[in-house]
């Protein structure tokens, strides 16, 4: 297959329809987390922007519903063979953008794609429902259609993966979308997308991204009139201020909250542990532990605590860190300097709590090595909060009671995990897990297009994928025809 050129001027935004520099008075330079080099300045968005995209998109909602959904079907396709098209240039940007290994890169150009695939089967999902009536002589219809304008707010950690999770069925379903990708990551959070859709011939204005800080167009961007719904990945305490803002204002709006997590891995006394140590060491440290669903508290049921704790060590201190651009790289760079700093600042809190460093080192640029802490309790502070970097404390259980009382002890309920070698005893273990999504003999990262995505408690609300996407992106519509000449009461 001949290579295509690659994509040129992405400083410009695609902003209603054109492909133009935000208006806004200042610059946002994007830059690789490993050299520190720009890769990219461009003006940023401002308000007006964002007024204009929103009212571009509403303009251009009904005439792309109005296509039919094979035509929508067909410009998902074509963006899926885009994607493998492109698929050196898209990883590329992921690497350079967000620090990602190769292996994590390749993991979220499969992911994108997969949800593209799935996406074009979505138009023709689509179904209504006939209703029986008890009034005489009316028929009772119930339509499916789109919402019409959704925002996508999408995080830095799988930029591109969570952008599409969100744009690909939204668009498939008929609905005109917005974007607001994190500041960190635009290229891969937006620009890409919208250059692949366009290439694939989704019609100008149905697909707006704005590259905009928080403090400038944020709160407009939940509350404009225009945007029915808005999907926001991220952190629970911006996601909370989301939530107040799509129902606080004048135009109550749908949203799904896919937020943080704090997801426990169990491993049960009857665990094969060579299985468990090789899931332990995957689902903490891909992509430096940046995940929402990655491993946040190993619980092990004291009868294997030492066996496990020895083994998951060894490995750990042989994962290769340093730069994401060698294939052999397990752990690259956190996403920038202030990440960094927090990480420090909870190592530092951890042995203050009574931690023991099982694995450390120190920090490189913003390579954070893999650390490893025993003797944890689940009162301190790593056994409370999301880490959202390559930290991962061990605790111990006294038996499988206990494991699942230090499993639910937190107030987010995403992913999790339990390693058993009894699957009856797994099932029921895993159904006990307060989270939206249980692994039996897996690790908590797991994410497929067709199966629910979502949490319980502080970790969100919505689904995503699949027949959930349908629930989220399009609306019912209750419709009936009196057939007859209805006799009223008065």
């Amino acid at each position: 297959m001949k290579s295509k050129p690659p994509y040129q001027n992405l400083e410009l935004q695609p902003i209603a329809g054109q492909w133009r520099a935000g208006s806004a008075e200042r610059n946002l330079d994007v830059t690789d987390p490993f050299t520190g080099e720009t890769l990219l300045s461009l003006p940023m968005a401002s308000c007006e922007d964002l007024d204009q995209a929103y009212h571009a998109a509403q303009k251009a909602q009904a005439e792309w519903a109005a296509m039919g959904p094979s035509a929508r079907g067909d410009v998902m396709r074509r963006a899926v063979e885009i994607f493998d098209e492109r698929k050196e240039e898209i990883i590329h940007w992921v690497i350079r953008e967000s620090g990602s290994t190769h292996i994590k890169a390749e993991i979220e150009w499969a992911s994108a794609r997969a949800i593209t695939v799935e996406s074009a089967s979505l138009p023709s999902r689509v179904h209504g429902r006939i209703l029986p009536s008890d009034v005489p002589g009316k028929e009772s219809l119930v339509y499916r259609a789109p919402l019409g304008v959704v925002g996508v707010i999408s995080p830095w950690n799988f930029p591109l993966h969570l952008s599409a999770r969100s744009v690909a069925p939204a668009l498939a379903l008929g609905n005109a979308v917005v974007i607001k990708p994190a500041s960190d990551t635009p290229i891969t959070g937006g620009l890409l997308l919208a250059r692949i859709f366009e290439e694939a011939g989704l019609p100008a204005g149905v697909l707006s991204v704005l590259v905009g800080a928080g403090s400038d167009i944020g709160d407009a961007f939940v509350e404009h009139p225009v945007p029915s719904f808005i999907s926001f990945t991220g952190s629970t305490p911006v996601g909370r201020n989301i939530g107040r803002l799509a129902s606080g204002g004048t135009h109550l709006k749908h949203v799904a909250l896919e937020l943080g997590g704090n997801s426990p891995f169990v491993v049960l006394a009857d665990a094969d542990v060579d299985a468990a140590v090789n899931a332990a060491v995957v689902g903490k440290f891909l992509h430096q532990g940046q995940i929402c669903m990655a491993i946040n508290r190993i619980i092990v049921e004291a009868p294997l605590l030492e066996e496990f704790t020895r083994r998951f060590v060894e490995r750990v201190k042989a994962l290769p860190y340093g730069d994401p651009g060698k294939p052999e790289t397990i752990v690259g760079p956190v996403i920038n300097a202030k990440q960094l700093a927090g990480l420090k600042a909870k190592i530092s809190k951890a042995q203050q709590e009574g931690a023991v460093v099982l694995v450390g080192g120190e920090p490189q640029g913003n390579v954070m090595p893999p650390h490893v802490f025993g003797n944890v309790s689940a009162d301190m502070e790593i056994a409370r909060e999301e880490i959202f970097g390559p930290l991962v404390g061990i605790q111990s259980a006294r038996d499988a009671e206990h494991a699942l009382a230090l499993a639910n002890s937190s107030e987010y309920g995403l992913s999790s995990a339990v390693f058993t070698r009894d699957i009856s005893r797994g099932m029921q273990f895993a159904q006990r897990i307060r989270a939206g999504m249980t692994h039996i003999n897996d690790m908590p990262i797991n994410d497929e297009p067709n199966a629910p995505f979502g949490g319980v408690k502080n970790s969100g609300l919505g689904r995503f994928n699949g027949d959930w996407a349908i629930e989220e992106f399009t609306t019912d519509h209750w419709v009936t025809v009196q057939h007859a000449p209805r006799r009223y009461p008065f």
